[in-house]
């Protein structure tokens, strides 16, 4: 039990994000607590529905960081090719990591697995003390350091919280920061699909004219995890369907690409939301992943976007504590804040982007991007681009990614 303690850093949420920042600042030899309001059990048996397409930058992290051996490797799946097209249209686009000599352009992984493997790791560390199933009760912050009240009563204090605690944060919300967000209007639906043909390692996604409809290979040859990105009312429409029904109307939404869909799973919808903090840093405070910001997921780059916040606070925090600065200075803390705003703003204008232009039916922007698709698609240089884009390999990575 606790009674009192003080650390460097204290991080607020024990999901992907929020582990790998503490693993990344324990290993810059940094005091770190987090506070994670509950508890990660290894993945075993049936498919969890939440999964995350791993790019190339968030697996140099998590091999940086020593998680990566940790990862139940039965319970990932590297993607070689991925087949994007237009369900109403001619434009169509396909990515083979063979074409730029790479074995895979990422993988599917489980959300839970990832963070599992995360908490194996934060076990080696003297430097990380790890509170399971604890919530926070109260919060406070100094001019020297920031206190926090557990339920238990037990209390710590830090030079500086990383709040890590999802896109409804109670941080945030106890800081009163300001969200700058829209509704989609869509919900996705997410579940566990066994395909009649194999996906051979693809990851694909069509555009329909209400949204867009991926299927992401999963470790067995005939089994995908699907996001279903439609109008709330559809989705009502498609939850409340019998079995058979909602595979008659998967499979059709999906051309038949993988023969007739069956459903493996329960049916769970979400809404669509975008967010944005006014403010990702504040003194003695720093925001990182849904907490900070979230977007559509018709890329799957939301958990991408948060490791790349880890990583860049990794190793600003790392550089100020190696120079002797106050790692909780909001002074020192803006240029961090800027770093990620830019980021995140940059991925949000591109997601927002792909999501007009591939709704509705006008006729010229069906044109239009039926066009840059197969432009995309015949152009071996521009093509590169988006592969490597796709990758997570851009400029300005931080070190931890490259």
């Amino acid at each position: 039990m606790l009674s009192s303690q003080a650390y460097d850093i204290a991080i607020v949420g024990g999901g992907m994000v929020g582990l790998a920042t503490a693993i990344g600042l324990a290993q810059a030899n940094l005091n770190v607590v987090v506070i994670d309001a509950g508890h990660t059990d290894a993945v075993i048996g049936e498919p969890r529905l939440r999964v995350s397409a791993i790019n190339k930058a968030s697996q140099r992290l998590l091999e940086n960081l020593g998680a990566w051996t940790y990862l139940d490797t039965s319970r990932a799946t590297p993607y070689q090719k991925m087949a994007v097209w237009d369900k109403d249209g001619f434009g169509k686009i396909a990515f083979d990591a063979n074409s730029i000599s790479e074995t895979s352009l990422g993988a599917i992984i489980e959300n839970d697995a990832i963070s599992y493997a995360l908490a194996k790791r934060v076990g080696e560390f003297d430097n990380i003390t790890h509170i399971e199933n604890q919530r926070l009760e109260r919060i406070a912050f100094g001019e020297r350091e920031a206190w926090l009240t557990l339920a238990n009563g037990d209390n710590v204090s830090a030079a500086l919280v990383i709040a890590a605690d999802g896109a409804n944060s109670w941080v945030r919300e106890q800081c009163k920061i300001p969200l700058t967000f829209w509704d989609y209007g869509h919900h996705a639906i997410v579940a566990t699909i066994r395909t009649e043909m194999p996906h051979f390692a693809t990851a694909r996604q069509v555009f329909l004219q209400d949204g867009p409809l991926a299927f992401l290979p999963l470790y067995e040859d005939n089994l995908c995890s699907i996001v279903w990105s439609v109008p709330p009312e559809r989705a009502n429409e498609l939850l409340a369907m019998d079995k058979v029904q909602f595979e008659r109307n998967l499979t059709a939404a999906f051309d038949g690409r993988l023969g007739i869909c069956q459903l493996e799973s329960e049916r769970q919808a979400f809404p669509l939301r975008m967010r944005y903090a006014r403010h990702f840093a504040r003194h003695r405070l720093v925001l990182a992943g849904d907490a900070a910001h979230t977007i559509h997921p018709l890329a799957g780059q939301g958990v991408n976007l948060g490791f790349l916040d880890a990583a860049s606070i990794i190793e600003v925090i790392s550089e100020l504590q190696q120079a002797g600065k106050d790692i909780g200075d909001y002074a020192q803390l803006r240029a961090l804040e800027r770093w990620r705003k830019a980021d995140a703003m940059e991925m949000i204008a591109a997601m927002e982007g792909f999501k007009r232009l591939f709704e509705g039916t006008n006729p010229l922007k069906k044109a239009i991007r039926d066009l840059g698709l197969n432009l995309v698609d015949n152009v071996a240089g521009l093509k590169t681009v988006f592969i490597q884009q796709a990758m997570g390999n851009k400029s300005a990575l931080p070190k931890l990614c490259r």
